[in-house]
This record gives C-alpha cells, sequence and structure tokens, in this order.
C-alpha cells in the first residue's frame, strides 16, 4: 500500500515538472497577475535578473494622476458698470457746488448712459483648486477692474481750486458742480487692483468648462486711480486725475455662471463707492473670456 501511495505522488510530481519545463520554454508574455487588490509585475526574460514589482491598492501604475490645481492665465472680462443711488441729495455738504436759483442736485444729475457705461476686467491668472471630487472647488485670481461710468448731465469734477458762483472762494476739498457747457463725452473712471474668492459647483468633475458651473464669493479692491474724462468742442478732450473722495477699498460680493465654455459674471458692493456725502453701490454684469 505504501509502494503504490509512493509510486503515484513520484507520478504527479514528474507531471507538474514537466508542464513546468515546458511553460518556461515559451516566451513569458503573461507577466503580469492580479489577486484581488494586488498586482504582480514581472520583468525580464527568464534571466536570474528577473524582478518582481508587486502593488497593493485598486489603481494600476498606468493610471493618470490629477494635479489638485488647474491655472487660467491672461482671464478677460467685458460688460456694464452701473450703481444703485441712495443719496440723502438733502444732507450732502459743500460736496456738490450749486449755482444760485439753479435747481438742487438730484439723482437726475448722476444718472449714466448704461450701454456706454463700459466695465473692463483683466486677471493675471484665475486658479482653481480641486476641493471635493472636482465637483467642489475654489477659484481665486488677480486681475484689475476697470470701471467707466458715462454721465448724461454736464457735471465736473475738481480735487481742489475755485469754486464756481463763489465770487473766486478757494477750496481744497474735492467737489462736483454742474457745468457751463455740453460735453460730448463726460465719464468717471474708476480702476481697482483685485482679488476674488469663490466657492465654484461644476456639474463635470473632469473639466467645469464642460457642463454647468456656478460660483459665488466676495472680492477685494484697491482704487489705485481715478479721473474725469470730459470731451467738448469748447475745451476739447480733458482727463483730470484727482482724488474725489472715492473710498480707496472695495468689497464686493460676486458670482459666475458657466454653461459649457460661456461664462457670465456679476458684482455688486453693499457699500458706497464715495467715502462721503454720496451714496451710491457699484454693480456690475458681463460675460467672460477664458480657455
Amino acid at each position: 500500500m505504501k509502494r503504490k501511495l509512493l509510486c503515484s505522488a513520484l507520478f504527479v510530481s514528474m507531471a507538474f515538472a514537466g508542464i513546468a519545463q515546458k511553460d518556461s520554454s515559451r516566451s513569458t508574455k503573461r507577466d503580469t497577475i492580479r489577486v484581488g487588490n494586488i498586482l504582480i509585475i514581472k520583468k525580464g526574460k527568464g534571466s536570474d535578473n528577473d524582478s518582481v514589482n508587486i502593488t497593493l491598492g485598486r489603481r494600476s501604475p498606468s493610471y493618470p494622476s490629477y494635479n489638485r490645481t488647474t491655472t487660467n492665465w491672461g482671464v478677460f472680462d467685458i460688460g456694464f458698470s452701473n450703481y444703485t443711488d441712495k443719496t440723502d441729495y438733502g444732507n450732502t455738504g459743500s460736496f456738490l457746488v450749486n449755482k444760485p436759483g439753479s435747481p438742487n442736485f438730484s439723482s437726475s444729475d448722476f444718472k449714466l448712459r448704461t450701454g456706454k457705461s463700459i466695465n473692463v476686467n483683466i486677471w493675471f491668472f484665475m486658479q482653481t483648486l480641486h476641493l471635493v471630487k472636482n465637483n467642489v472647488n475654489l477659484k481665486y485670481g488677480f486681475g484689475l477692474e476697470l470701471n467707466n461710468y458715462r454721465y448724461k448731465s454736464s457735471i465736473s469734477y475738481r480735487e481742489d481750486g475755485t469754486l464756481p458762483y463763489s465770487g473766486g472762494l478757494q477750496t481744497n476739498a474735492p467737489f462736483i458742480f454742474r457745468d457751463s457747457i455740453f460735453f460730448s463725452k463726460n465719464k468717471l473712471a474708476a480702476d481697482y487692483l483685485t482679488i476674488p474668492f469663490m466657492i465654484n459647483f461644476a456639474s463635470n468633475k473632469y473639466s467645469i468648462n464642460k457642463g454647468i458651473s456656478v460660483s459665488f464669493g466676495v472680492s477685494a479692491g484697491y482704487l489705485y486711480s481715478q479721473r474725469n474724462k470730459q470731451k467738448s468742442d469748447e475745451r476739447g478732450k480733458k482727463r483730470n486725475k484727482g482724488d474725489y473722495d472715492m473710498e480707496r477699498f472695495k468689497l464686493s460680493y460676486i458670482a459666475e455662471l458657466g454653461l459649457g465654455p460661456v461664462k457670465f459674471y456679476g458684482s455688486y458692493s453693499p457699500k458706497s463707492m464715495y467715502e462721503h456725502s454720496l451714496d451710491m453701490r457699484p454693480y456690475t454684469i458681463g460675460i467672460r473670456f477664458s480657455n
């Protein structure tokens, strides 16, 4: 009985040895074996220099790795600038200089030509930090906000100088007055260095330029230039730069709506863009161009 068992074991060993020898004569094509979450990769051609790599987990070594951030360079906005006028015109102090006998200043003096009050934003970069499966992201950037408020009336800004209708009285404070001539172009330009922060929700986790995306947040801006640009037959082109009592810092609520590659933007500041006297709260709306 023992002899029979020994013969059977010997026969089986010889059979496996023959199969192994036969397999070793073939070219090693099947050099990758997966056992559950374990991936075994054999490198070499059957020599003593063979190496074996073992990887644990579901991802194979060739699976693409995604960056946590995406950067857009040179984003460009174009739209319209406007404001909501909440000024108490009975309490503006000496900022509004009125001609004796003429009607008091009112909101009609500050009405804009809507189609010609242009907002242009130049973002040096916009970066997206992917937070939750690329569907929830943080967007931030840095750039210039350029706002042009085109007036219908002939109001003029002065930083200081001789007050009109006062017999030569001098002042060191900024003021606005109704001018005596007609301007074919009369606008206030206010330019800011701005940093926006937004939370973005994207329907397509592989690209926020596909599907629908919604962003909202805040921006902080610093006023670095303010000027009153005018054009008339009598005076020609005038560019009066100065300090017109405008607030240096601007905090705004901002939003962006993306429909595929097309994006729309908007902003609204809950605080007046003037430091004293006038209460005008700016807002913008337009289209955003980015790659």
